[in-house]
C-alpha cells in the first residue's frame, strides 16, 4: 500500500530520517493522548492511570507546545482516511487549562490537509467544567466523555477526591454546564464491586436522569499479585497517604474492587433487557452496538476484535505506548520526537502486539460458541489458567459467555431486520410479542428468578437511589 502523496508536508521526511517509511501503514488508528500524563485532581480508588506517575518521577507532567505541535502534525500526516480523531484523555486533561486546547484546535487547522475532517473528543471527570469550557466545546463540536458510575451512592463509593470525599455533586455541576450549552456528550460508566448488582438502576439513572444517549460500560479488573495485595487492596475510602506502586498487567489475583466476572455478564443482561424493550434506536450502548456489528463481521472495538494494536497511547512527553492499558516500560514503542508516529504504529513491535491477541487464544476459546462476538476479550484480562493447560483464559469469560449467549436471539432478530432493509428498532415489537405470548407471570428471561411483570415488565421495581433532583443545584454542591 502506498501513501497518498498529498499526505506529505515539507518537514515530514526530516522527521523520520533514518527510518524506512512504512508501506503497509494503517489507513487510520485511534490514538489517546494524555497531555497531563497521569496527573488528576481526584483519586478514584480503582484508577490504574494514577500509578503511572512512577514512570516519570520528579517530572512535571505537562505537554509542551513543541510536543503538542509534533503530535498534531504527525497524527494528521499519518491518516489516509478522510476522518481523524483527536482524542484527549488523562489523568484529567482539563488540568491543562483551556488555552492549551485552543492552541490544539489552532494547530489542527494549520496542519490538516484540504478535505481532511477532524473530530475532537475529550474524556473528563467533569469536575472542572464551567461555561468557558463548554462554550469552547460547543464551538468546536467536541464530543465529551463524562465519567459517571451511576447514582450518588454508587458513584461516590470509589470516585473520591484526595480527602476521600465523594465527587458526585461536582460531576453533576459539570454535566449541567454541558447540558446548558448543548454540548454532545456520552457517559463512561465503570462496572465494579459497588455497582455490579444494579445494572438496571444504573442504566435508568444514566438514561432518565442524565439524559444520556451514548453509554459505554467498562469493567474494572485490577490484576494483582500476593506480594502487593496488602497495599493495593486496602480500604480505599480513606484519604491517600502514599504514592501508588506502578500498576502493570501482572498477577493472577484481583482486588476486592474488581467486578465479579459472572456478575459483569448479569449486569449487561439487566441493561440489555431494559434497552431491547424500550430504547433501540434511541439510546446507544457501546457493547450492544459492537455485538450487532460483529454479526456482520465488522469489529468496532479492540476488546472484541480478532486483533488489536490500533489504539496506542501518547504520554505528555511524546512517548508512545502500545495501548493505554499497557503504559509500562516493556510496551514503550518510542518517542515521536525521535521517530515518526506512523513508523511506530506500523512497526513490527506494534504489529506483533496486535497479532498476539489472536495467536494466544486458548483451545477452549477457539471452540467457544461466542467466539465470533468475544474473540477472547482484552489480553490484559487473560490470566486465568485454562482447563487445557495451554493459554490463559480471560477473567471475564463467564460474563462474556452469559451476555453474548443471552443477547443472541434478539441480535439475530435485528440482523434479519437490517438484511431486509428495515430498522433494527423493530426488535422492540418482536420482544413485545414474545412477552405477550409468554404472559406477565412467567419467569423473567433475565435470569433473576422473578416474575416478568415484577422484574422487567410493567411493574418493574423503582430505584432506591437518589436522582439528580436530590442534588443541590446552587453554587455550593454537596460534598465540596
Amino acid at each position: 500500500m502506498q501513501l497518498d502523496p498529498n499526505l506529505f508536508v515539507a518537514s515530514q521526511r526530516t522527521a523520520i530520517a533514518g527510518s524506512a517509511w512504512p508501506t503497509d501503514a494503517p489507513h487510520a488508528f485511534h490514538l489517546l493522548a494524555k497531555p497531563s500524563g497521569s496527573t488528576c485532581n481526584i483519586d478514584c480508588s480503582y484508577c490504574f492511570f494514577l500509578s503511572k506517575e512512577a514512570l516519570y518521577p520528579d517530572q512535571r507532567q505537562h505537554m509542551s507546545d513543541g510536543t503538542l505541535e509534533t503530535y498534531i502534525r504527525q497524527l494528521l500526516e499519518s491518516h489516509q482516511a478522510p476522518k481523524v480523531q483527536v482524542a484527549w484523555q488523562g489523568g484529567e486533561p482539563t488540568l491543562m487549562q483551556l488555552a492549551f486546547f485552543q492552541r490544539a484546535v489552532e494547530l489542527v487547522e494549520r496542519h490538516r490537509r484540504p478535505g481532511q475532517i477532524v473530530e475532537h473528543s475529550i474524556q473528563t471527570n467533569g469536575t472542572l467544567l464551567d461555561d468557558d469550557w463548554c462554550r469552547f466545546f460547543k464551538q468546536h463540536r467536541f464530543l465529551v466523555g463524562l465519567s459517571v458510575d451511576g447514582p450518588r451512592q454508587l458513584h461516590d463509593h470509589y470516585r473520591v477526591d484526595r480527602l476521600g470525599r465523594g465527587t458526585f455533586s461536582r460531576v453533576l455541576q459539570g454535566w449541567r454546564h454541558l447540558r446548558q450549552h448543548g454540548v454532545e456528550f456520552n457517559i463512561l460508566c465503570t462496572v465494579h464491586a459497588a455497582n455490579q448488582q444494579h445494572g438496571r438502576a444504573v442504566y435508568r439513572f444514566l438514561r432518565d436522569e442524565l439524559d444520556a444517549r451514548w453509554i459505554q460500560f467498562i469493567p474494572i479488573v485490577e490484576r494483582i499479585g500476593t506480594r502487593v495485595m496488602s497495599t493495593d487492596d486496602q480500604d480505599q475510602h480513606l484519604p491517600s497517604t502514599k504514592t501508588r506502586p506502578l500498576y502493570t498487567q501482572s498477577g493472577n489475583l484481583v482486588t476486592r474492587r474488581s467486578v465479579d466476572p459472572a456478575q459483569y455478564g448479569q449486569f449487561l443482561v439487566d441493561v440489555f433487557e431494559e434497552w431491547v424493550r424500550n430504547d433501540v434506536g434511541r439510546v446507544f450502548v457501546q457493547q450492544f452496538d459492537v455485538a450487532l456489528e460483529a454479526c456482520f463481521g465488522r469489529h468496532l472495538l479492540c476488546v472484541h476484535a480478532p486483533e488489536c494494536g490500533y489504539g496506542p497511547a501518547l504520554e505528555y512527553n511524546g512517548d508512545l505506548y502500545c495501548c493505554d492499558h499497557y503504559v509500562e516500560p516493556n510496551y514503550l514503542l518510542g518517542n515521536i520526537h525521535r521517530t515518526h508516529m506512523l513508523a511506530l504504529v506500523a512497526g513490527e513491535r506494534q504489529q506483533a502486539f496486535g497479532q498476539h491477541k489472536r495467536g494466544s487464544l486458548s483451545a477452549k476459546c477457539r471452540q467457544c460458541a461466542v467466539l465470533r462476538w468475544c474473540h477472547g476479550g482484552c489480553p490484559k484480562d487473560r490470566f486465568v489458567p485454562s482447563p487445557d493447560g495451554d493459554a490463559d483464559q480471560n477473567y471475564l469469560c463467564p460474563g462474556y459467555a452469559r451476555f453474548f449467549s443471552h443477547a443472541q436471539p434478539a441480535m439475530q432478530c435485528m440482523v434479519d431486520l437490517l438484511q431486509r432493509r428495515r430498522a433494527a428498532l423493530g426488535v422492540m415489537a418482536w420482544m413485545a410479542q414474545r412477552d405477550s405470548a409468554d404472559g406477565p407471570y412467567q419467569v423473567c428471561s433475565c435470569g433473576s428468578g422473578r416474575k416478568f411483570r415484577f422484574c422487567h415488565g410493567e411493574r418493574a421495581p423503582t430505584s432506591s437511589f437518589d436522582g439528580v433532583a436530590d442534588d443541590q443545584v446552587d453554587g455550593s454542591p454537596a460534598g465540596v
